[in-house]
């Protein structure tokens, strides 16, 4: 076995690159890969409590380009049913994610890699990401965030009770 008398190596630039790399993995500082996909979030320009999703998104660290064009070409475009709608749609990880579906489940989705089209939240519902604001008081209703297939089929991928 050898000893070393010098250790750590005095002026060393690879082993104070090294331990610099190391470093920065292990803080997650920059130069990592990022966590989440960047979504791309179709919506009305004058929509608050689509900027408020988006901002909910945002805060879990997903990267957002926004495009104040409405979301009906969108939604059909990704193969999202209409009967599923709500104010807003996304593209994140090759899936569509209509209306205001947590981050979480966003997450899930993109870790478990189900084949479908995505997740929808239908409607509006109040207490969901994005409508759950002071105007509703703190009023929380139930609902489903919905696993659209790639056949049309529609099940229940999460509730929030």
């Amino acid at each position: 076995m050898k000893h070393y008398q010098h250790w750590p190596p005095a002026k060393s630039s690879r082993f104070s690159t090294l331990i610099a790399g190391l470093l920065m993995m292990s803080l997650g500082g920059p130069g990592m890969a990022q966590t989440s996909p960047a979504a791309k979030v179709w919506k009305d320009p004058n929509c608050g409590c689509c900027a408020d999703w988006i901002a909910h998104l945002k805060s879990a660290g997903f990267a957002v380009q926004v495009f104040d064009t409405g979301n009906t070409a969108a939604r059909d475009r990704l193969g999202m049913p209409r009967q599923v709608g709500s104010c807003h749609t996304a593209q994140i990880g090759g899936y569509a994610i209509e209306g205001h579906v947590p981050a979480a489940d966003i997450r899930r989705l993109l870790s478990e890699a189900p084949r479908a089209v995505g997740l929808a939240a239908p409607g509006m519902p109040v207490g969901s990401p994005g409508m759950d604001g002071p105007a509703y008081g703190g009023r929380r209703d139930a609902y489903d965030v919905l696993l659209i297939g790639t056949d049309g089929s529609r099940t229940v991928y999460q509730s929030h009770r």
